[in-house]
């Protein structure tokens, strides 16, 4: 088992700061479903967390607001049967989820101006296709 959730570059996340919590799944499943906690539900205090930098915290609250309750990030994981594989499935889940939430912004795009040759073009192609077109519509009296 990690005993850490790599983020991003130097940034991990100590098995110490997640909290478990487990539960029977849903769905089809026979007797197992009814008598095993399968189910699992990992929890991350993003808010509070001394293992994350000051501007990536910020990024991630800003970013993750929707998901967040008081600050915390929740992940239910419940696709496997086995309890275990289920933990990986959450493990990997927060990963991801850290690591896009505290990706750098995208560089902005800087529109260019487009070039007179370029558009003289298209201008002349869209007179030849007029001219042809009316063409076609003249009369044979």
């Amino acid at each position: 088992m990690p005993e850490q959730v790599h983020v991003r570059g130097s940034v991990s996340i100590p098995e110490s700061e997640l909290s478990w919590r487990f539960s029977r799944s849903s769905g089809p499943g026979g007797q197992h479903v009814n008598t095993s906690a399968t189910a699992a539900e990992l929890s991350f205090d993003v808010a509070n967390s001394p293992s994350l930098p000051e501007p990536l915290k910020s990024r991630a609250l800003e970013r993750l607001s929707t998901r967040l309750v008081r600050g915390v990030l929740t992940i239910r994981a419940e696709e496997y049967r086995s309890q275990q594989r289920n933990r990986d499935a959450a493990r990997t889940r927060l990963a991801t989820l850290l690591a896009e939430a505290t990706a750098p912004p995208p560089k902005r795009r800087i529109p260019k101006k487009i070039p007179r040759g370029i558009n003289e073009r298209r201008l002349e192609n869209k007179k030849r296709r007029s001219s042809i077109k009316r063409q076609r519509t003249t009369r044979w009296d």
